[in-house]
C-alpha cells in the first residue's frame, strides 16, 4: 500500500499547490482574439472576475459588451444591452460602485453636432454567459455646448460620472450630476482643464486617488483632488497601432493600454506611484506581502495552508487503513 499511497499523496498536494486559473491578476501582455472585436475602443477590469476586462467596437456595432479573458485573450460572454435603442458612436466603458458597469455612447465623430448623448450602466453579470441585461439610458447635454468625447470615468467611492472631451488643442474635465436621472437630460459641466494631449480614454484609480488620461501616443497622470485635478507626470505610452483605451487593473498596480484593430494587443505598464492599496475585495488581487511575514504571494500562502490540511487528512487516512 506504501506506494500507491505516496502517489495519492503526490498528486493531492500538486493539486493543493497550484494556483487557479481564476486567480490570475490579469496584468499580463494579451491579444483580443475574437474576430468580431475589431475597434476595441475602452477597456475596464472586472471587479467580480479576475482577470477578465471588458471592451466594446466603436461606432454602431451593436449593443453589445464583451468580456475577454486575459489569460487567453478569449471572448468568453457575449453581453446585449436591452432598454438602449440603437447605439451611435461607443466610446468608453468603466466599472463603478456596486458591480455597475457603465458604457459611454458619447463619441460625435461630426466635431461635436449631436444636441445630445448617452450613458448606459448596467449591473456587472454574476455569471459570464452570453446573456441580454437590461440597461439604464442616460440623456447627456454640456452645458457649454455639443461636443466630441471618447473618455468617461465613475469614480470608485461617489458613483459620480465624469467625461473627457477629445480636442486636438487639449479638452477639459467634465463633471456630471452628483446622480444621474433617467428622466429629462443630465448636464455635464466643465471642472478643469486637460491641456496638452487629445483624449481618447481615460481611467480612475481603484482608490479614486489617481486619474490617467490617454491620447494616441501618450497619457498624462494627475491627481485625483477631489475632482480639482492636479498634473503629477507624462508617462510613456507603449506604441500598439491607434490607441483607444486605457484601465487601471482591479488592484491598481498597473495601467492596461490598448488599440484598435483586429488582433488588437492589450500592454501593461506600471501605474504611477504603484497605487491601489484600497482596492475592492475580491478583485482578483494576489500581490505579494508587503512586509513582514514570509513574503510569500497570497496564492503560494494559499497553497501552502491547503497543502498542510492535505497532509493532515492523508496522514490520518494513513492510521485507519494500518487499522484495517
Amino acid at each position: 500500500m506504501r506506494r500507491p499511497f505516496a502517489l495519492l499523496a503526490a498528486a493531492l498536494l500538486t493539486g493543493a499547490l497550484a494556483v487557479p486559473a481564476s486567480a490570475a491578476d490579469g496584468d499580463e501582455k494579451f491579444t483580443i482574439k475574437d474576430p468580431r472585436i475589431t475597434e476595441s475602443s475602452g477597456l475596464a477590469a472586472s471587479r467580480q472576475h479576475p482577470g477578465i476586462y471588458w471592451t466594446h467596437n466603436d461606432s454602431d456595432d451593436g449593443a453589445y459588451l464583451y468580456a475577454v479573458d486575459s489569460a487567453t485573450g478569449e471572448t468568453v460572454a457575449t453581453i446585449t444591452m436591452s432598454g438602449v435603442g440603437s447605439p451611435r458612436d461607443v466610446e468608453a466603458i468603466s466599472m463603478g460602485p456596486d458591480g455597475q458597469i457603465y458604457v459611454g455612447d458619447i463619441g460625435d465623430n461630426l466635431g461635436g453636432t449631436w444636441p445630445y448623448v448617452w450613458i448606459y450602466r448596467l449591473p456587472e453579470p454574476k455569471n459570464l454567459r452570453d446573456q441580454t441585461i437590461k440597461a439604464t439610458q442616460y440623456v447627456v447635454k454640456y452645458s457649454d455646448g455639443a461636443r466630441d468625447a471618447e473618455s468617461l470615468v465613475v469614480h470608485p467611492k461617489t458613483g459620480r460620472v465624469y467625461i473627457v472631451d477629445k480636442n486636438e488643442k487639449g479638452g477639459h474635465l467634465y463633471e456630471g450630476p452628483a446622480r444621474l436621472s433617467p428622466s429629462g437630460s443630465n448636464t455635464f459641466r466643465p471642472v478643469a482643464a486637460v491641456p496638452d494631449l487629445e483624449a481618447t480614454d481615460a481611467t480612475l484609480s481603484p482608490d479614486g486617488e489617481h486619474l490617467v488620461v490617454r491620447s494616441y501616443f501618450g497619457a498624462i497622470a494627475y491627481d485625483w483632488n477631489g475632482g480639482k485635478i492636479k498634473k503629477k507626470e507624462r508617462l510613456g505610452v507603449p506604441f500598439l497601432g491607434q490607441g483607444e483605451s486605457v484601465t487601471y487593473t482591479a488592484d491598481g498596480k498597473k495601467l492596461m493600454y490598448g488599440a484598435e484593430g483586429a488582433d488588437s494587443p492589450v500592454e501593461p505598464q506600471d501605474a504611477p506611484g504603484g497605487g491601489g492599496s484600497d482596492a475592492p475585495s475580491g478583485s482578483g488581487s494576489s500581490a505579494t506581502s508587503d512586509g513582514g511575514g514570509d513574503g510569500l504571494s497570497g496564492n503560494l500562502k494559499t497553497g501552502a495552508i491547503a497543502a498542510g490540511a492535505v497532509l493532515i487528512a492523508l496522514l490520518g487516512l494513513r492510521r485507519l487503513m494500518r487499522r484495517g
